[in-house]
């Protein structure tokens, strides 16, 4: 598990820590509330000298990928910020996460996870709340009018060259995790009457145990190939919303994936 110490990583850790012989890793030895994270390994995957922590991948099955580098002096709210400190800083996630891939494959890991965004296709939000647009699935090609999100979609794009077989001779396993609110508290931040706000939160709302849930299937599903036969798979991060606008078709097809929260219900 890279990232181990953010917070979309803690979210789910406790459960992935007590069903897998997890291998935390992180460039900090705590989380953001101050808590040492249990069996943290202290690596930056950033480093393109893959030998200096390819042994923390060796023997693995899957990873999920979680690692993020925010730019100086930015933080998580300004993922619309498209300034050139925005875009190196993406870059060199970008190249974290072909470290993350290129690590697993030369070491016989099964399956990647990596938590992409709902940000790799949010240019087609523009169209949902423009009423030309009804809904948004995993099929229809990356779009984004931010750097933060390009980075995503280079993620997902990075991963299926991957999946193919043509690095290396070999596939490897990879699902995109398009991940959209894991937060409860997006409704509080609606001001009253805008109803496309609200429609929004409710909309990408991740409860904590459906991220749970989502995690657990998309490391354990035995098959998750396409029709071609390329093990690559997005999926949207999202409950069971009533008022969703991204599909979880491909979750709930693919994985099996069965969301035990909607927001209409939850934040009623």
């Amino acid at each position: 598990l890279t990232g181990a110490a953010g917070y979309v990583a803690q979210r789910m850790f406790a459960e992935l820590h007590e069903r897998w012989d997890l291998v935390p890793i992180d460039v900090q030895p705590t989380s953001r509330d101050g808590r040492p994270v249990p069996g943290i390994v202290i690596a930056d995957l950033t480093d393109p000298d893959r030998d200096r922590y390819r042994q923390h991948f060796r023997g693995a099955d899957a990873v999920i990928h979680c690692g993020y580098v925010r730019a100086p002096g930015l933080d998580a709210t300004t993922w619309q910020d498209n300034s050139d400190a925005k875009f190196w800083a993406e870059h060199r996630n970008v190249a974290l996460a072909y470290n993350v891939y290129r690590t697993a494959i030369e070491e016989g890991v099964r399956r990647v996870v990596v938590a992409s965004s709902n940000h790799a296709a949010d240019y087609y939000e523009r169209l949902v709340w423009a009423g030309t647009l009804d809904m948004v699935t995993p099929e229809m090609p990356p779009r984004s009018d931010n750097w933060y999100g390009w980075a995503k979609a280079a993620y997902e794009l990075l991963g299926f060259v991957f999946a193919t077989g043509q690095v290396d001779g070999k596939r490897l396993e990879v699902v995109e995790w398009r991940i959209g609110g894991p937060r409860d508290d997006d409704i509080d931040h609606v001001r009253p009457g805008d109803i496309k706000m609200m429609h929004r939160a409710l909309g990408a709302y991740l409860s904590r145990r459906d991220q749970v849930q989502q995690a657990i299937r998309m490391v354990e599903t035995p098959d998750i190939a396409d029709e071609h036969g390329v093990p690559f798979l997005i999926v949207y991060g999202i409950s069971g919303n009533t008022h969703r606008f991204w599909s979880l078709a491909s979750a709930r097809q693919k994985l099996g994936y069965a969301p035990e929260d909607d927001s209409q219900v939850n934040f009623a």
